[in-house]
């Protein structure tokens, strides 16, 4: 079937190319998310709406139950037995993942990867890092000989700074630390290049010296290959580092959004000021201080900042 003008309709819902390339890489409206309990439905998700455009990080921030995992998840579609989408829109360079189901398993390792959170045991302990890596990679590009998947594959592992990435090839999960297990999960997810990345906690499990090295990898990457990143956390000091824009959430909804900067220098609700009040501070605590902003006592400098 064609139009009037020769042309083949596009199929409903999918966006035009000058559609696609005006509209966000992620764009969430009104999604509500429903857990249904023995003790009857709880609304885990309560009608959040943002946007993640090319080059940014967006933060979701609140405490463990906050609902931003699951608000991620339902991005990803990828919820676990129980929990719903029950109403909203998530468009994905314009198209409704919602509406269409099945252009959320197009779209998941292709135009949006997921980092998931917990390095220790995201990957299988009985097949080599190299095996992990190169099912990725097929998956992405089927067409790519064994030969190739190894050496793209090995290009991977440099990249996100894994020493002697032809050795550790043929290594298993247990010979990594949990620095360089987070790497490769990174790894993973850059391997179908895709234009969003949605990082879930993960620094979480690290320490703070190992934290601070991959934040930086993750930064250094989004800069060269120009992606968007959803970043979930539950740690201000994270947040504060990475981000463009912040959502603080608590009990499913968003309670206050704005400029990293702002959140950070400028907190409006009594919920985001303890949560700043909880990140660890050096120097002496000044009891007097209970705007909970963490500038004066805090050197690192929040993203997108002047200085």
């Amino acid at each position: 079937m064609t139009t009037d003008t020769g042309r083949a309709p596009r199929p409903t819902g999918a966006p035009a190319a000058s559609e696609r390339d005006t509209a966000p890489l992620l764009a969430v409206e009104d999604l509500q998310i429903e857990l249904v309990t023995a003790h009857g439905v709880v609304r885990a998700v309560d009608g959040v709406s943002f946007t993640v455009d090319r080059g940014e990080t967006v933060t979701l921030i609140g405490e463990s139950g906050s609902g931003k995992s699951t608000t991620a998840m339902g991005v990803l579609r990828l919820l676990p037995e129980g929990l719903a989408v029950l109403s909203g829109s998530v468009r994905v360079q314009g198209v409704d993942l919602v509406a269409d189901p099945g252009a959320a398993r197009r779209v998941r390792g292709h135009t949006v990867s997921l980092i998931p959170q917990d390095p220790m045991t995201a990957l299988s302990p009985v097949h080599t890092i190299g095996r992990q890596l190169g099912d990725a990679l097929r998956l992405r590009h089927p067409g790519l000989s064994r030969a190739e998947v190894r050496d793209r594959g090995v290009e991977l592992l440099a990249q996100v700074r894994i020493p002697k990435p032809e050795t550790r090839w043929k290594a298993y999960p247990h010979q990594f630390s949990g620095g360089m297990l987070q790497r490769m999960l990174i790894a993973v997810a850059l391997a179908a290049r895709p234009r969003l990345l949605v990082a879930d906690e993960p620094t979480s499990a690290l320490d703070a010296t190992v934290q601070a090295s991959v934040l930086d990898l993750l930064m250094e990457l989004q800069e060269k290959e120009g992606v968007g990143m959803l970043m979930i956390t539950h740690d201000l000091g994270v947040a504060r580092v990475v981000s463009d824009r912040i959502h603080v959430m608590k009990e499913g909804r968003f309670v206050e959004s704005g400029s990293a900067e702002r959140i950070v220098d400028r907190p409006r609700e009594p919920y985001t000021r303890q949560l700043l009040a909880a990140v660890p501070r050096l120097g002496p605590w000044d009891e007097n201080d209970t705007t909970g902003a963490v500038g004066a006592r805090d050197t690192t400098t929040p993203r997108g900042a002047a200085t």
